[in-house]
């Protein structure tokens, strides 16, 4: 209790000292977009009162899984989140809230008490920890009719410089900003895509990756980070854009996430010789037992599955592999030749899950992914099966593998048939995957892509509805 109390009067004299005129509560509700509920600090006594008692919202208006009879909620400040608002004119501080019930306990259905509880399970069964690190790619839109260094060849975009790489410099303030505000980078660079879209509008991809972390400090990271994206880009005139299919014929928009497994600070998928680990299998065969149902979180609008169908470095099927940028589960190069890389918890030694994109609330998609190593390490001779026969070079025998969903509507179904899974032990509670499926459902996406097939204008503007999503 001191040591909160301590970081309380830190944040009100930081507030006094920096003479800051408005505290935003943020907070993430189930969209997984951040929302804000803005508060003078004229008044000392009433900023006091907040940071000590926090402030209600409807929660009707934040989660589809609350009555509306019975909605108010409370937003509980961190105050150790705080960090100053990059964009506003106004000497302004964001910081974090968390949800509690009406009982002052943490909210069942908010994400990050689902991602806690998940990752709760995992440690007490398993005595691991999950770090994770994301790969966020976006499109950058702008209104340009010529340019003076035009695209030679398609897909060719990748670690381009400036001047062939247009909003470098954007890259570059996003990148600035994010370590301004505390979100630690790992790199930026230009993505493959780079082409024109309808009559005037320039499209360059670009991607920024983050440093491993908690899971729940990335869940976090990802959606503070595409605040940040958007406004930096807001500034010079220029639409961000997350969505995972933007033209059919140029390569989509994944959020592949990183991930080293710790137990006592050792990273357990690789041994002192870089070679991956029987619970290294675990983690993939789990990761690949429940990967269809955790599109339902990590995929979750119509465009996701365009990129799924059309394979521009995106996974389609169910196997893993090294190195293979078609594999849903990819294992990276491991720096395997240095023998002073040691077996710590670096995270330099890493799986890489491609399927998600950044139409996910990154808690529920991080929550599931733990959930699915779980498993894995709990089942061992299963998955440890299940990631032999699904090993990539079983690739080169005629190995039928099983395709990822095609559409909402099926992720749907493979949510309904594995969700005692997600259920087991009230992490993910009913009535999120009752809502959770409900959503998917809704688009009524099964077959359209194969009626839209040889109507690529139709295709387009369906992509373009999407536009703003994530």
């Amino acid at each position: 209790m001191e040591a909160q109390d301590n970081a309380k009067e830190d944040f009100l004299r930081l507030v006094e000292e920096k003479e800051v005129k408005l505290v935003n509560l943020c907070h993430i509700p189930e969209d997984g977009r951040l929302r804000a509920l803005s508060v003078a600090t004229r008044d000392r006594e009433r900023l006091e009162e907040i940071i000590e008692f926090g402030e209600r919202a409807d929660g009707s208006s934040l989660f589809s899984y609350i009555n509306p009879n019975k909605s108010d909620i409370y937003l509980m400040p961190e105050v150790e989140t705080a960090f100053f608002n990059p964009f506003d004119s106004t000497p302004t501080l964001n910081l974090l809230c968390k949800y509690l019930d009406e009982d002052g306990k943490p909210l069942p259905i908010a994400p990050e008490s689902i991602l806690q509880r998940a990752e709760q399970k995992l440690h007490s069964v398993t005595r691991v920890t999950l770090k994770a690190l994301a790969e966020l790619e976006f499109y950058l839109i702008s209104r340009q009719e010529e340019t003076t260094h035009p695209v030679l060849l398609l897909e060719s975009n990748y670690h381009q410089t400036a001047p062939f790489a247009e909003f470098e410099n954007l890259r570059s303030e996003i990148l600035t900003t994010l370590e301004d505000i505390g979100l630690p980078t790992k790199y930026g660079h230009s993505e493959v895509g780079r082409f024109h879209l309808r009559t005037g509008y320039l499209v360059e991809q670009h991607e920024i990756e983050f440093q491993p972390q908690s899971l729940e400090r990335l869940a976090r990271t990802i959606v503070i980070a595409k605040w940040v994206v958007r406004n930096v880009c807001k500034r010079h005139g220029v639409i961000a854009s997350f969505v995972p299919k933007l033209a059919v014929e140029h390569a989509g928009n994944g959020m592949h996430i990183h991930l080293c497994a710790v137990r006592r600070r050792e990273n357990i998928l690789a041994d002192r010789r870089g070679e991956m680990t029987d619970e290294g299998r675990q983690v993939i065969g789990g990761i690949l037992k429940l990967s269809s149902s955790l599109a339902a979180f990590g995929n979750t609008i119509p465009p996701s599955y365009l990129r799924f169908a059309i394979r521009k470095e995106s996974p389609s099927v169910i196997f893993w592999g090294t190195k293979d940028r078609l594999a849903l589960v990819r294992v990276p190069l491991w720096w395997s030749f240095r023998d002073d890389i040691g077996n710590e918890d670096s995270c330099r030694r890493t799986l890489e899950f491609r399927a998600p994109d950044a139409s996910s609330n990154p808690y529920l998609l991080l929550a599931g992914i733990s959930l699915a190593a779980e498993y894995g390490l709990a089942n061992q001779k299963e998955t440890e099966k299940i990631a032999y026969d699904l090993e990539a070079r079983n690739m080169k025998e005629e190995v039928e593998y099983q395709s990822l969903p095609l559409s909402c509507f099926e992720a749907a179904q493979c949510l309904r048939k594995s969700r005692e899974f997600y259920q087991c032990g009230n992490v993910f509670p009913r009535r999120v995957i009752d809502g959770t499926i409900e959503k998917l459902e809704s688009y009524n996406d099964m077959e359209l892509w194969k009626q839209l097939a040889d109507k690529p204008e139709k295709i387009e503007e369906s992509l373009w509805e999407y536009l703003h999503y994530g």
